[in-house]
């Protein structure tokens, strides 16, 4: 019979010293809000930076527009494929807290870099003329290597952060608690909402501070918002829950691989029910018809069933569990689902590049104050807010009401901000189109066009509601549909949608660049002088062929998903 003092420890964590982790004092929500503090300072400090990142490089470092929204996408997606290492180091080697710890320097590194090399005249080109860029002087290889530096440390940091911040969060309730579930529920349910909140102070505040005060002001805030979070951090180590390093996903997936290939000429059993299984009925997965060609990692040879008897162990890279199996075939299946939620992520790469260039063109005061055009964001981030809002308050209740159903399901709310999306860029071609006629009848030496920067609220409005759908969407789906043992690997997995999306959008830029080359440039230096909207038109259409590859992939997934035996 379990004691008051054994109901009081969890089984499966343990605290700071190793020993079992007591419910009273370690774990809940004080642990989870100081873990996901780091990761809220860690979107304030990007976002400030990442968004007005392009103006840098185009107005200090006197970059073509092309290259500096280039090296603004790739940086982006870098930093979000990073996070597919940064899962692997914890789950391997240093555990989340380490990771968190360790990777969160590593980005005070990077912005403290950043925020010194903006004020040491070395490290930068001597300012210009902007109305004359032929007589502005690009950055030089050292003053690239410096700037190259400090942001990709900060994209090391934050492949680091984003890989744990959530899963350490998640360790601090116990799942197996009732009311600790349900704690944990409410609170990843809201965090989402205030981490929008510090993104919108980011995009308004910080980047204000970065254009009409200094960028090494910006770049320094962003640098201390940072420093404050690690110490919070570090100070909750004693209350903190802790789960020892299970081994990389990924080791799991090779092993399954490379049995099965080994395996690849041998017979199925006639009675499938002797392949090999090691789990309980209550914790086993049933075996699936679909990639049958990995369940042979599952059977049995005569030289294995010898090693069995003999040693009563297994050679994990020639026999797989068919649940060990199944979990690698959830993994694959959820795959074409990954690859056509990526299109999305190029366009929001387009709001932080070339809608922000397209700012910088235009009117953008209101009355004696003039609004950053990297602020225009916040129009983005608010589309967000409020989208979530009308969910949870309005959507959420009707469904319930209408359908007994807790909301939109995960694909509905995949697909239907996909759709926003090419509206998006659909709304961007139009204006884009206007502007630049507007353009063309202005003289070259106008620095500033007359026409509003606001005719771009509606594209950054609409690619923001598209994201609130989309990015919950997305984590509803890899969470649940991902095997318990990989869910680490799933929100890496889920993030890298960020990240190559990011990639895609720089090589769109690179294509289009050399294709429109010496004809009618596209993308020059000077967008005033390109046809951006035909660059927009192109994403749209490509969006459409993603939506209809998307509803496919979904149609496939859950016809497919129904296929199990017993």
């Amino acid at each position: 019979m379990a004691t008051p003092t054994t109901m009081m420890l969890i089984s499966d964590a343990v605290d700071y010293k190793g020993a079992p982790a007591n419910r009273s004092t370690t774990g809940g929500w004080l642990s989870a809000a100081s873990i996901l503090g780091v990761e809220l300072c860690e979107r304030l400090s990007t976002m400030a930076i990442g968004v007005n990142l392009v103006t840098y490089l185009r107005g200090t470092m006197h970059l073509p527009s092309a290259t500096s929204s280039s090296i603004v996408t790739n940086w982006g997606g870098i930093s979000f494929l990073l996070s597919l290492f940064g899962g692997i180091l914890a789950d391997s080697f240093l555990g989340r807290y380490w990771t968190i710890t360790i990777f969160a320097n590593i980005h005070v590194l990077g912005s403290c870099l950043l925020a010194i090399s903006t004020v040491v005249p070395s490290f930068r080109p001597p300012p210009c003329n902007p109305s004359l860029p032929d007589d502005c002087e690009e950055a030089n290889g050292v003053q690239m290597l410096v700037f190259y530096f400090a942001i990709y440390a900060i994209a090391v940091g934050l492949g680091g952060i984003k890989s744990c911040v959530s899963g350490f969060g998640t360790d601090q309730f116990d799942q197996k608690d009732d009311k600790e579930k349900s704690q944990m529920a409410y609170f990843f349910n809201r965090f989402y909402f205030f981490i929008s909140i510090g993104t919108l102070i980011a995009v308004t505040v910080f980047i204000y501070i970065q254009d009409k005060v200094a960028r090494v002001w910006g770049y320094g805030s962003c640098t201390v918002m940072m420093i404050l979070s690690i110490v919070v951090f570090v100070s909750g180590t004693r209350r903190y829950r802790y789960k020892k390093c299970l081994g990389s996903p990924i080791v799991q997936i090779m092993q399954v691989l490379v049995a099965a290939f080994i395996k690849r000429k041998l017979k199925f059993p006639s009675n499938m029910q002797q392949l090999h299984e090691i789990y309980s009925e209550d914790s086993k997965i049933s075996r699936t018809t679909q990639f049958r060609c990995l369940d042979k990692a599952a059977i049995i040879d005569d030289a294995e069933s010898s090693i069995m008897i003999e040693s009563g162990s297994t050679n994990p890279w020639r026999l797989c569990s068919v649940t060990k199996v199944e979990e690698v075939k959830m993994m694959t299946r959820i795959l074409p689902i990954w690859a056509t939620t990526i299109m999305f992520y190029v366009i929001h790469a387009q709001m932080i590049t070339f809608a922000v260039l397209q700012a910088a063109t235009m009117k953008r005061s209101i009355g004696s104050f003039q609004i950053p055009a990297a602020s225009f964001n916040a129009f983005f981030i608010a589309a967000i807010l409020i989208t979530l809002g009308i969910y949870d308050r309005l959507v959420i209740p009707l469904w319930k009401k209408k359908k007994s159903t807790p909301g939109l399901t995960s694909f509905q709310k995949m697909g239907i901000g996909l759709f926003i999306s090419i509206i998006t860029m659909i709304v961007a071609v139009i204006v884009e189109y206007r502007r630049l006629k507007v353009a063309n009848s202005t003289s070259d030496e106008v620095l500033t066009l007359p026409i509003s920067g606001f005719w771009l609220v509606p594209q950054f409005m609409l690619a923001g509601a598209a994201e609130g759908l989309l990015y919950t969407g997305q984590l509803d789906f890899f969470l649940t549909e991902s095997p318990k043992g990989m869910k680490a690997l799933s929100t890496s997995l889920f993030l890298t949608t960020i990240a190559f999306g990011f990639f895609i959008s720089s090589a769109l830029t690179a294509i289009v660049r050399k294709v429109t080359q010496g004809r009618h440039d596209w993308l020059p230096p000077n967008i005033n002088q390109g046809r951006l909207d035909l660059f927009y038109g192109c994403i749209a259409v490509l969006s459409f062929i993603n939506l209809v590859l998307y509803l496919w992939s979904a149609k496939w997934f859950v016809r497919k998903k129904t296929h199990t035996l017993n």
